[in-house]
């Protein structure tokens, strides 16, 4: 099982002021990491990598198609996880969405350094993104696609994951210069880091 998942499980119960403050300030850093990998041109894993690379590669907006891109999984987040969970992470994606689309209006970055970027974003997202775990909130249908065929079709998790997260590597070289996929890399690095560790 995946270190998300087991956070997922395990966590503990919070009120309901708390679930709250978490989703908002989890989804707003997480939004901020995306602005700085939009604006250097970087990406991600799962479903927020994948809408990177559509945004990149269409030059829609990445909230339209992080929100759209998780739509199908829905169903698997109630069958997997039941309601709660499946409306907390509706709740949140549609904030990264909307924080994303509105963040470049609050926060004028004229530049980034790219590396910068990947640390600081990674940073960002990974410390939002246990904001999230914590209080049993998800952000991304990989995660739980991921989930799904592992506890009904016997295809682990994280070779799945994985495999996408190859997929969306790929055609990143199609794409973006070799640098900017290797400082990818390092920004999700550390954005597995900060998850790992705690």
């Amino acid at each position: 099982m995946t270190q998300a998942a087991t956070a997922l499980e395990t966590g503990e119960r919070h009120r309901f002021y708390e679930d709250v403050m978490a989703m908002l300030l989890g989804t707003l850093m997480v939004s901020i990491g995306i602005v700085l990998y939009t604006k250097a041109t970087l990406l991600t894993s799962g479903a927020a990598g994948l809408a990177l690379l559509l945004q990149f590669a269409t030059g829609i907006n990445f909230g339209i198609l992080f929100f759209a891109l998780n739509l199908p999984f829905y169903w698997l987040a109630i069958r997997r996880m039941g309601w709660r969970f499946a409306v907390r992470t509706f709740i949140a994606v549609g904030l990264v969405s909307v924080f994303t689309w509105a963040t470049p209006g609050w926060l004028r970055i004229e530049a980034v350094d790219p590396l910068y970027a990947a640390i600081a974003g990674g940073s960002f997202m990974g410390l939002g993104l246990l904001a999230l775990f914590r209080h049993r909130t998800g952000l991304g249908g990989i995660n739980i696609l991921a989930l799904y065929l592992q506890q009904h079709h016997g295809i682990r998790a994280g070779w799945f994951q994985l495999g996408v997260d190859m997929v969306i590597l790929t055609g990143a070289l199609f794409l973006l210069p070799l640098d900017k996929v290797l400082t990818s890399l390092a920004g999700a690095a550390v954005l597995n880091l900060i998850l790992a560790i705690n």
